[in-house]
């Protein structure tokens, strides 16, 4: 891409920039993010869960008041993201960590977002500590077509008994009248060590990869988004040995995996999350070899981006320059321990 220029008109959120020599063309722009909420979870004592675990409910007092501020601090990010780019939130958004149905109503209805007229894909998942993975979608942007959860089934290190983990959602859909399919994931985590707990990821790749064949069968030029908290580095065996995902677009075959993540980690050392001072890239959107096609008559990649704006980043004290997260010790009155993450899309416009 040569000597790109771009401007943005802030009504019809277009962006005008030149291809090739001095050709200027005019794009339709959106964005596709994912983030992690860290413990968005409701006030109330669910019987079925073990949601007392969670940083709310853990709390002696002021529950309530702190859950709205959470609220309006995830509303804030995502009415945030992308919209220096676009103008406007994510079009789409897979976000993990939510307890349930509710918190995801009240956060499309806060104020920040209710005007987007966000529409929620949701299911509760079987996961010990009763976090779900969901999808939030602009009404006016994207229609739903079908929708689907799909379990993974991993097995304690030690004993070999099932354990209980977050289902996998894949929604289908017209973004803008363009078909695409998003799988939100949120893997297992590296409890008891990344070693002890790497078939589990593995496992959670294969869903993901089995998810991905499956429509790629029926359509080999399937538009297709793996997005979520991988709890894996795009170099670790589930991204790179399963989901065969690569780091550069010309090597991405005509049923490939293309990971826009992995020379942000691997050359520029960049994280999405911190961990005893060390960056781990664990948030991820990953997208099929269609996306990369240079006719843009159809939705086409822009760029990728780590969304780590100065405001998600602590200033002091122990997690100093880490994601400002919401609890430790109390509510700090921030945001996650994880920075979202954002790939554009665009589209040329018939004039």
């Amino acid at each position: 891409m040569k000597a790109i220029r771009i401007s943005i008109t802030a009504i019809c959120f277009l962006l005008t920039f030149s291809l090739f020599s001095q050709e200027k063309k005019t794009f339709k722009v959106h964005t596709v993010a994912f983030y992690n909420l860290e413990n968005l979870f409701d006030t109330v004592n669910d019987t079925t869960k073990f949601d007392e675990r969670s940083p709310i409910m853990e709390m002696s007092a002021n529950r309530e008041e702190v859950y709205i501020k959470k609220v309006r601090n995830m509303a804030r990010v995502i009415a945030d993201i992308g919209s220096d780019v676009t103008g406007n939130s994510p079009a789409l958004i897979g976000v993990s960590e939510v307890e349930n149905r509710k918190v995801l109503v009240d956060l499309v209805n806060d104020p920040l977002l209710i005007d987007k007229d966000y529409g929620i894909i949701h299911y509760e998942s079987p996961d010990v500590r009763g976090i779900d993975v969901a999808l939030l979608y602009q009404k006016k942007l994207f229609r739903p077509v079908s929708h689907s959860s799909h379990e993974v089934k991993i097995y304690d290190h030690n004993t070999k008994e099932r354990r209980q983990t977050r289902d996998q959602l894949l929604v289908s859909g017209e973004l803008d009248g363009d078909l695409m399919h998003i799988v939100v994931n949120h893997w297992p985590s590296r409890s008891g060590g990344e070693a002890k707990s790497r078939a589990n990821r593995v496992a959670a790749a294969k869903v993901s990869k089995r998810l991905a064949d499956s429509l790629q069968s029926i359509d080999p030029y399937a538009k297709i988004f793996i997005m979520g908290d991988l709890n894996d580095n795009p170099t670790n065996e589930s991204v790179k040995k399963v989901l065969k995902a690569e780091n550069e677009k010309e090597d991405v075959g005509l049923k490939g995996i293309y990971n826009p993540y992995e020379n942000m980690f691997r050359k520029d050392g960049l994280g999405t999350t911190a961990y005893r001072d060390a960056w781990s890239l664990f948030d991820q959107i990953l997208i099929t070899k269609p996306l990369l096609e240079k006719d843009y008559s159809s939705y086409r990649f822009y760029k990728a981006e780590i969304y780590n704006r100065n405001y998600l980043i602590s200033k002091h004290g122990r997690y100093k320059g880490y994601p400002f997260r919401s609890f430790s010790s109390g509510f700090t009155n921030g945001f996650s321990d994880h920075f979202p993450v954002c790939v554009y899309v665009v589209k040329e416009t018939n004039k």
